[in-house]
């Protein structure tokens, strides 16, 4: 299994709106980097749910429910299905990260405008040690 990060404005697209909808295509991806990602991705991975914007926070983990496919709205694009698993108990913001890991160590910090990225199961490790506290 591996550990994923995707964004979405929450203003188009957030957390609570997967939650709503119980699943969701994960389209839109047209970076050539973020697509390389997303065909990566296989059923079963984790996903950290991260909430550009103002809030700038990862609020919640879903799951990889279908691998990569062709993009029903153009086809030279792949797409995935995520699910919801859960909401964080709080939402862990991008300054934490950046106090708690080195630019180098999490695309996050070193590519800011990448939507779809791996996480490093360390910093996987952090954010969940970090959910379970106040």
């Amino acid at each position: 299994m591996a550990y994923w990060l995707v964004k979405s404005e929450p203003e188009e697209y957030n957390f609570t709106d997967l939650e709503r909808d119980k699943r969701v295509v994960w389209d839109g991806v047209r970076n050539p980097q973020a697509q390389k990602y997303l065909k990566a991705m296989v059923i079963g991975d984790k996903v950290l749910y991260y909430h550009t914007g103002k809030e700038k926070a990862i609020v919640g983990v879903a799951r990889v429910i279908q691998s990569a496919y062709p993009d029903p709205t153009d086809p030279k694009y792949v797409v995935i299905d995520l699910e919801p698993d859960y909401r964080l108990s709080h939402p862990i913001y991008l300054q934490e990260i950046k106090v708690a890991f080195p630019p180098e160590s999490f695309a996050l910090l070193r590519q800011p405008r990448l939507s779809v990225m791996p996480v490093p199961p360390e910093v996987w490790a952090w954010v969940l040690a970090k959910q379970a506290k106040p």
